[in-house]
């Protein structure tokens, strides 16, 4: 799965790419925006343009490794009524809507067979859209900030545990990277994503 992709799989890939990280960011603005915060609506990152979410070095990371990020939506949550579960919804937002392309493209795979996996150019960009937004919603997952799973279990977390959650939010993309270094991450990632990956085509 994270083995350097062919030329053919890297152009059928941008598309892809571009699409998951443009859905999952304004899944996150949307939610917040439904939920009170307009702060993504007025710095213009309520689109699915994706210039408005590209981080370079992410985009690139998802395009070789089938994991990586965009640049975060910015949030505001001193406009939540419930600023714990507010924060829960706009972060599982961004992975929902990862999952949800996934699932759309395994579906249409299994009920229209003949054109989408009889070409074989077709066959692969629906492959890579499902695996591309399987592998960027399972590593927003991982429970290390910045990724979304972070907030996931912020609000679970002890009042004894907070310091140790705001240290890592500090140090949290250094801890990242040096787990993606050493193969921590891949290994992780890998059996999960085929995991998704196979439920969806059954």
């Amino acid at each position: 799965m994270f083995r350097m992709p062919a030329l053919a799989d890297l152009l059928l890939s941008v598309p892809a790419v571009l699409w998951a990280i443009t859905f999952h960011e304004f899944c996150h603005g949307y939610m917040a925006y439904r939920l009170g915060d307009p702060t993504a609506e007025r710095a213009g990152r309520l689109t699915l343009n994706p210039l408005a979410h590209l981080d370079p070095v992410g985009a690139l990371m998802l395009l070789i490794f089938r994991f990586g990020w965009a640049k975060p939506v910015p949030i505001d949550p001193r406009y939540f009524k419930h600023p714990r579960r507010d924060m829960v919804l706009v972060s599982i937002a961004g992975v929902s809507g990862n999952f949800l392309t996934a699932f759309l493209f395994g579906t249409l795979a299994r009920l229209f067979p003949v054109p989408f996996l009889s070409v074989p150019a077709l066959r692969q960009f629906v492959i890579l859209m499902i695996v591309i937004n399987l592998g960027l919603a399972v590593f927003n997952l991982i429970p290390i900030p910045p990724l979304d799973g972070s907030k996931l279990i912020y609000p679970l977390l002890p009042q004894s545990m907070l310091r140790y959650y705001y240290w890592l939010e500090r140090y949290g993309f250094f801890v990242l990277m040096a787990l993606v270094a050493l193969g921590v991450v891949q290994a992780i990632m890998g059996p999960v994503v085929m995991f998704f990956f196979r439920l969806i085509l059954m």
